[in-house]
């Protein structure tokens, strides 16, 4: 169980800057959704707090810099799933999802029955078992972003970082992942940041949405508070009207001209 703290972090990629002081806190088992029109900086925001590209700034875990954290603490405090992966060749699903056990390993460095259960548990939740022993190569798109998924779940570490999870993934696989997540967040106090496009899914699980445009946040708050006409107008340049769900969430709609 982990708290993330960001304080004014800026990155970017060689002599472009993409985000600027950028701070927010996730309490302990909260689940943050990071929003935003394209080209806002949201991978880059999450890249920069798992420590992927060059930034200023702070990033805590428990009050302790991440940078000073050993590789194998690293790997146990904050697990990370890139959008696009670049993923090992010749390897199976299964060993591939166990790769995320790797900073729970003992000093033998095999994976015991534990480890094992672990695996099998998310590959039948993510609709994975009958693809247990497809090499990772043969996947569709949607398959291998469910592996990718899997294995950062397996990691068990404090902070979830998710950049757009449900990338590829038809509704019902969309909403399976989701509910898996929050159910891993509730039971175990994981603390999850994730980007995702699709604003009614935003604002159906994470507890708080932050809004970036051109790489700094315009809004933070509840998703009532962020997911507004007037706000989606101006930083999306969108026609859309919010409606909501019996337990209020809301549904973004689009509105034709």
């Amino acid at each position: 169980m982990s708290t993330l703290e960001v304080h004014g972090l800026s990155a970017g990629y060689r002599r472009s800057t993409v985000i600027s002081d950028v701070s927010t806190t996730v309490d302990t088992g909260g689940w943050l959704g990071i929003i935003g029109p394209n080209g806002s900086g949201k991978s880059t925001l999450l890249k920069a707090v798992a420590g992927l590209v060059r930034h200023d700034g702070h990033v805590l875990v428990d009050g302790r810099p991440l940078a000073s954290l050993r590789r194998r603490e690293r790997a146990r405090a904050l697990g990370y799933a890139p959008q696009i992966p670049q993923l090992p060749i010749g390897l199976t699903v299964t060993d591939y999802v166990l790769l995320g056990r790797t900073p729970h390993l003992g000093v033998l460095g095999r994976e015991g029955p534990t480890d094992l259960d672990v695996v099998r548990a998310l590959l039948e939740r993510l609709d994975l078992t009958r693809l247990a022993d497809r090499a990772l190569s043969t996947l569709s798109g949607g398959e291998r972003q469910r592996a990718v998924l899997a294995r950062a779940l397996a990691q068990r570490a404090g902070v979830l970082l998710l950049d757009e999870p449900t990338t590829g993934l038809d509704v019902g696989h969309a909403q399976a992942l989701l509910d898996l997540v929050d159910e891993l967040r509730r039971e175990l106090g994981t603390t999850v940041v994730m980007t995702l496009h699709d604003l009614t899914l935003a604002a159906q699980y994470a507890e708080r949405l932050l809004l970036l445009d051109e790489g700094r946040v315009a809004a933070e708050g509840t998703p009532a508070e962020v997911l507004t006409p007037a706000i989606l107008a101006e930083r999306y340049t969108a026609r859309v009207t919010v409606l909501h769900t019996p337990d209020g969430a809301p549904v973004i709609a689009p509105v034709r001209a």
